[in-house]
């Protein structure tokens, strides 16, 4: 019987799962903001409204401590400005956001028709159901900002979640994000979009976790601008060889992840995961060289050409396999292969399946119990 070989193909794979909502960071430098009310919950979005750059108008007839302090001390930037007057259809005209504190559905319900009649995107606190949008729990790192949601289904979990991630990114991290501020336009004007920029950024992100930036240590990277533009022309690819583990995205080491988030072109094989797939870098294409449709494996040479090819063109391409790559032998045949064509490749160790099976038989084996009595022995007997 003659056996017919899978070519590599280009998969049409979700590359997001599906969202409850769109995160989307609003700029509002310069741009005017409506809040309707005085109470504590108005002076906080106010507050942030402002923080943001926003120039913000707040219609109320009285005002509560909170949004007194507010007023009396001033934004951090933007402006804050109180209007002792009721507001009408008229003052939603122009404005870029409108968030409102009301006590009542009706009144939700006649704000609500009134921003969206005058096309403005609205907010009726704590009131779902008038919402356009929705605040999220923030990481404070600015211009490194993290926003957080749960889709208003729980909002602790939201918080639980801004604790931790709060405790993995350092204060420093802002710094570093303004010293990308201040290097983005020199690496626009030197860099080609691509690989030279991602490489540079690569070598800004690899610094960018540890102690704040020092003048070295961006005179190292205006310098790196210029290195990596002139090693562009005499840039080659690389393939590296991705062990993706048992198939559970949580026991992918942490060079895996950053690996999958580097790559150019991902070839992996029919039993890797979505979900370790799920972590790769969203404009990565991907090509599934295993079975598929009740076919065979595509030959190791269609495989071993497709990625020196794809490396001869400068890409960096990434070959994930189930378990650890070395596990099998046909990993040193392509690890021959490519560096015979002058290509470098690179190995990322995974946790081989037999691994995880006996960590996992050894996780479930139960407790030793004390002998005892003859009692005890008995039931030894009937674990055993």
């Amino acid at each position: 019987m003659k056996v017919v070989l899978q070519k590599p193909v280009e998969t049409s794979m979700q590359r997001m799962s599906a969202l409850a909502t769109l995160p989307v960071f609003f700029d509002l430098k310069g741009r005017r903001s409506i809040v309707l009310g005085g109470s504590a919950a108005a002076s906080w979005k106010a507050e942030l409204l402002a923080a943001a750059g926003s120039d913000v108008e707040i219609y109320a007839d009285d005002i509560g401590n909170e949004m007194a302090c507010l007023l009396g001390r001033g934004a951090a930037a933007g402006s804050l400005r109180h209007q002792a007057s009721c507001w009408s259809s008229d003052t939603f005209i122009g404005a870029s956001l409108v968030i409102a504190d009301a006590e009542t559905d009706e009144e939700a319900k006649t704000i609500y028709h009134a921003a969206v009649s005058a096309s403005v995107p609205v907010n009726v606190i704590d009131k779902p159901d008038f919402c356009q949008f929705q605040f999220g729990s923030i990481v404070n790192r600015s211009p490194v900002v993290v926003g957080i949601s749960t889709d208003g289904a729980a909002p602790i979990l939201g918080q639980a979640i801004r604790r931790r991630i709060e405790t993995v990114l350092p204060p420093a991290l802002a710094e570093w994000g303004r010293l990308a501020r201040e290097l983005r336009e020199k690496v626009v004007s030197r860099l080609v979009p691509g690989q030279q920029r991602r490489a540079f950024w690569e070598r800004f992100a690899d610094l960018a976790f540890g102690p704040a930036p020092t003048s070295a240590d961006a005179g190292w990277l205006l310098n790196s601008i210029g290195d990596v533009h002139s090693d562009a022309a005499n840039a080659a690819g690389r393939v590296t060889l991705v062990g993706a583990g048992p198939g559970d995205p949580e026991l992918l080491t942490l060079k895996a992840v950053r690996t999958l988030q580097s790559a150019d072109v991902i070839l992996f094989d029919e039993l890797v995961s979505n979900e370790v797939l799920e972590l790769a870098r969203r404009e990565a294409k991907r090509m599934l060289v295993g079975k598929c449709c009740g076919q065979t494996d595509c030959g190791p040479q269609d495989i071993n050409d497709l990625m020196a090819g794809l490396a001869k063109k400068g890409k960096h391409v990434v070959r994930l396999k189930l378990g650890d790559p070395m596990e099998y032998g046909g990993s040193d045949a392509e690890i021959a292969w490519l560096e015979r064509d002058g290509i470098a490749v690179f190995v990322v160790a995974g946790i081989s399946a037999a691994s995880c099976k006996v960590s996992l038989s050894s996780a479930r084996r139960p407790p030793p119990i004390e002998e005892s009595a003859g009692e005890g022995r008995e039931l030894i007997g009937a674990i055993a």
